[in-house]
């Protein structure tokens, strides 16, 4: 039995008394994955990003690990309702504009406390401060770099556009700035590099591809090591009582890390390990986030249909955010219909030996999205359901 059909023996005989659709979460793949990325961060601590893990008890088991602090959350709505749950630290990795939350956070000492916001425009204090509806509390303040790799003078970007913020004397200016207003204070800097963390380098039966892809993030690599130093220390003339300098993801853990201007890692989605990062040479993660459909057809020789599934990732659409069809090995869908909203019909010899009711399990592209459409995940510890925790979504909360 190979070890894929042996998990998924472990799977089907811990849910046997639960009928699918349902999500699991393996708790010994969670923990190797979690022991893996606090090895390749050398040291240094890692502030888990919230949106790839979605569910307060998981985030709770990671941070209980030593090497694991603080949270990067996604929205503010979400940063308040964690730091209102117990979490002290929580970083928003992304610009607001929930006015209503702002005049939350300026109201109250204990969430001003422990919820950094993001800007990258001096607009975005702008709005903060219209918002405040007489809240007088210090906004703690992060600072966006944008980390893509510009070449041919600017004409070729590679590198998602977040932040304007590419010098260090942006940074420096907008850091000058927030210190020159009252009511803000600057604490951090976070620069994430998706092109290097969020781009695989092994690309299945693509050599070229691959090989275009590691010189890409080599390159990437040097030149924001050296512009990363460099902010960091014009943004520090300013504003010397800088807390941290965030940086990296999942895919490029020990190579943010390795840099003395960075003093935390980001990284979330390798605690679940979703199918989009299968194709990294760097590391090797396992497998953790699962959900199983159920066979509701079997129309034809080498054929079952499944119940819903199509589960697409956000991204730009491609085979490559779908699902993936994982046990039993070797199904595949029907090219003339994917995975569907309904029902998804599955390709391939595994199929002859599926019954109506069994399970077919599959890995979501993403991490935490696959959070967004069920209520609970099921805790796996060997071959039994040890535990049955709420995602965001069974606590009621859709924040995004």
């Amino acid at each position: 039995m190979t070890a894929r059909a042996a998990d998924r023996a472990r799977y089907d005989r811990a849910t046997a008394h639960l009928d699918a659709p349902v999500a699991i979460v393996d708790l010994e793949a969670f923990d190797a994955n979690a022991d893996d990325l606090l090895r390749r961060a050398g040291g240094k601590p890692i502030r888990i990003a919230s949106k790839s893990v979605r569910c307060r008890a998981l985030l709770e088991r990671a941070l209980t690990r030593d090497g694991f602090a603080g949270l990067m959350s996604f929205t503010l709505a979400e940063s308040l309702w964690l730091a209102r749950s117990g979490f002290e630290d929580v970083l928003l990795a992304y610009p607001s504009a929930d006015r209503a939350r702002y005049a939350e956070l300026t109201a109250d000492p204990k969430l001003a406390a422990a919820v950094t916001v993001m800007i990258d425009d001096p607009a975005q204090l702008d709005l903060i401060d219209a918002a405040r509806g007489g809240g007088r509390e210090v906004v703690r303040v992060c600072l966006e770099l944008d980390t893509s790799l510009k070449m041919l003078g600017g004409r070729v970007r590679v590198g998602a556009r977040r932040s304007p913020l590419h010098s260090p004397a942006q940074v420096a200016d907008l850091a000058r700035a927030v210190a020159r207003r009252p009511g803000f204070e600057v604490v951090g800097i976070m620069a994430y590099e998706g092109h290097v963390a969020g781009v695989g380098d092994a690309l299945a039966g693509r050599p070229l591809r691959s090989r275009a892809v590691r010189l890409m993030q080599a390159a990437a690599r040097r030149e924001l090591a050296e512009r990363r130093a460099a902010v960091v220390r014009a943004v520090r003339a300013v504003v010397p009582g800088l807390e941290f300098v965030n940086g990296g993801g999942t895919g490029s853990v020990q190579h943010t890390a390795a840099e003395e201007a960075v003093t935390e890692i980001a990284a979330g989605s390798g605690l679940y390990v979703p199918r989009l990062f299968d194709n990294y040479t760097s590391f090797r993660g396992r497998p953790a986030a699962l959900f199983a459909q159920p066979v509701v057809r079997r129309p034809g020789v080498g054929v079952v249909t499944v119940l819903g599934g199509g589960y697409p990732a956000s991204g730009a659409a491609g085979r490559d955010r779908l699902p993936m069809p994982y046990l039993p090995e070797g199904l595949r869908y029907d090219p003339q219909e994917g995975a569907g909203e309904v029902q998804t019909p599955l390709l391939g010899t595994p199929a002859d030996d599926l019954l109506i009711g069994d399970k077919v399990w599959f890995r979501h592209a993403k991490a935490g999205e696959l959070c967004e459409r069920f209520d609970a995940l099921h805790l796996v510890e060997g071959d039994a359901v040890t535990a049955t925790v709420p995602t965001y979504r069974g606590e009621g909360h859709a924040f995004l």
